[in-house]
C-alpha cells in the first residue's frame, strides 16, 4: 500500500527556535532515542512489526530501521518519512521542516494509517481512539524541540 493511500490520522505542529538543519539532527537523534529503547523493542516484537531493531545508517538515511518504522525517504532539512507495518496497521509518520522566521523552524507530523479487519479496528481503538497517539506524538515533538533548544 502507498503511503498517499493511507487514511490520513492526524498531524500535529511544534515551533522550535533553531535553525532547519538543527531540528533535523535533533529529529533524528530523538526519534533514534525514543524508538530504540527496550520497551519499543519489545512492543514491535509483541505486535509482529516487520521492522524491530536499529539497524543501517545513522543519521538517519533511506534504509535506517529502529523498531517499528523504516526510514523511506530523507530530505535533510526539510522531510523525513517513516513507514510501518505490523499484524494490525500499515502506518507512516512523515515530518516535514519549514521555515517560520529568522532562527525559527516548524516542524509538522502527519500520521498515517490502515487497521484493517476487526482486530485493527479495535488496535485503532486502543491507539487512536483512546486518545494514547495523540499524547505519544505531543510527547515526541516537546522532545524534539527541548533537545533541539538546549543545543542552541
Amino acid at each position: 500500500m502507498q503511503i498517499t493511500s493511507l487514511p490520513h490520522i492526524d498531524e500535529h505542529t511544534t515551533d522550535i527556535a533553531a535553525e532547519a538543519d538543527a531540528v533535523w539532527r535533533s529529529l533524528g537523534e530523538e526519534l533514534d532515542q525514543s524508538f530504540s529503547r527496550r520497551g519499543a523493542a519489545g512492543y514491535a516484537r509483541l505486535v509482529g512489526a516487520a521492522d524491530c531493531t536499529p539497524a543501517g545508517p545513522r543519521p538517519l538515511a533511506v534504509g535506517s530501521t529502529f523498531p517499528g518504522f523504516r526510514v523511506v525517504a530523507a530530505i535533510p532539512g526539510q522531510k523525513l518519512v517513516l513507514r510501518g507495518r505490523h499484524r494490525f496497521s500499515t502506518y507512516a509518520l512523515i515530518f516535514r521542516l519549514d521555515p517560520n522566521g529568522p532562527g525559527r523552524s516548524q516542524l509538522r507530523a502527519e500520521s498515517r494509517a490502515a487497521f484493517p479487519g476487526l482486530a485493527g479496528g479495535v488496535y485503532r481503538w486502543l491507539v487512536i481512539g483512546t486518545g494514547g497517539h495523540e499524547v505519544g506524538m505531543r510527547r515526541l515533538l516537546s522532545a524534539i524541540r527541548r533537545r533541539c533548544e538546549c543545543r542552541t
